[in-house]
């Protein structure tokens, strides 16, 4: 008779990856408007945990899954791939957005 052997703990699934869309070209000029980030976060905001049960106030704050921020004085949004699972289109949607604004995209983590 065999033995069979159980895991303790199931196997950890990885973390999603982070893009970081730069408010850069790939010729290094900055992306304008200046807020471009803020809306194109502000876009996205409804895609979020909980958010159709929230009906006219899911777009107040940003969703966790694409965050405005500034690393020095580059304007950025951070993406998390688990929108891709959420909605496959407003994934598309920030990826075509970075492409068709030829802006520089990197995988990255972002420190708490």
């Amino acid at each position: 008779m065999e033995s069979l052997t159980v895991p303790l703990t199931p196997p950890r699934s990885p973390k999603p990856r982070e893009v970081f869309i730069q408010g850069l070209t790939s010729s290094g000029k900055t992306f304008r408007p200046s807020d471009w980030a803020e809306r194109l976060a502000g876009a996205m905001s409804s895609f979020r945990p909980g958010a159709s049960h929230m009906g006219r106030a899911a777009h107040i704050g940003y969703s966790p899954y694409c965050v405005p921020t500034s690393i020095g004085d580059v304007k950025c949004v951070i993406v998390n791939e688990a929108l891709r699972d959420l909605e496959p289109m407003a994934w598309d949607f920030v990826m075509n957005f970075a492409r068709d604004n030829d802006l520089q995209v990197t995988d990255a983590c972002s420190l708490p």
